[in-house]
């Protein structure tokens, strides 16, 4: 009899623990599983943004000027042209930090033949540089530009929003900047230029086509905690006095 009544009184004191180490289990798992969906999504975008971004150029005129989130989503690193002229006044400096260094992005509206406006992010030019000054001389004429449809950037950088007021800008807000500068009939996107270094000129071609995938690693940890909480519920068992 007491015997039958100690092993009800260890069960009990089992309870609790395995229960806890089964609902961590369970935790664990869901989220390893939730990690190799990640992995399979982000090898699918890479191969998409692979493959768009080195395909013959579409023409912007073509595109949607103001397309849905998951449409701009799918149009993002995209090649594509654009011909028409640029608008200097509104010639916007933006708050840049790339792989040469902290300067800025040099951002021009070009009025396409249509009417329509599509933003142009001309290049990278450092602080301090001669250049900056002649960065804001746009060209004059018609000219083609051919680059990466990128999103506009409405959250700006972490820390920094941008002040319009004093034309201090950390991040492409295509709706603001155009807002503040005057230009209408935009598309909801822009354009980050790519060609040849011309010395004096802004440099095009650093858009960061890159993405960083570490979820195979989370996925193995997340299964191996899992794992670890299932050899825990054995151990228990078997040390609970």
């Amino acid at each position: 009899m007491k015997s039958g009544l100690n092993g009800q009184q260890k069960g009990r004191r089992r309870i609790l623990p395995v229960a806890a180490l089964l609902l961590c289990a369970a935790l664990f798992s869901a989220l390893g599983v939730w990690q190799v969906n990640r992995l399979a999504w982000k090898r699918a975008l890479i191969a998409h943004v692979n493959e768009v971004s080195t395909a013959n150029p579409v023409e912007a005129r073509l595109l949607p000027m103001a397309p849905s989130p998951r449409d701009l989503a799918d149009l993002e690193y995209r090649h594509v042209w654009a011909l028409g002229r640029f608008e200097p006044q509104g010639t916007t400096l933006v708050s840049a930090l790339t792989e040469r260094g902290a300067g800025y992005w040099v951002l021009a509206p070009l009025r396409m033949a249509d009417g329509r406006a599509v933003w142009i992010n001309r290049g990278y030019v450092p602080l301090g540089s001669t250049a900056l000054a002649e960065a804001a001389q746009t060209p004059t004429g018609e000219v083609a530009i051919t680059g990466l449809l990128r999103k506009t950037e409405p959250k700006g950088r972490f820390l920094q929003a941008n002040v319009p007021a004093q034309d201090r800008w950390y991040a492409r807000d295509i709706a603001v900047i155009s807002a503040t500068r005057g230009v209408k009939g935009q598309a909801a996107w822009f354009i980050d230029a790519q060609g040849p270094e011309i010395p004096g000129n802004p440099i095009p071609g650093l858009t960061v086509v890159q993405f960083p995938n570490s979820h195979l690693q989370y996925a193995l940890t997340w299964f191996a905690m899992a794992l670890l909480s299932l050899f825990a519920i054995r151990l228990v068992w078997r040390r609970v006095p």
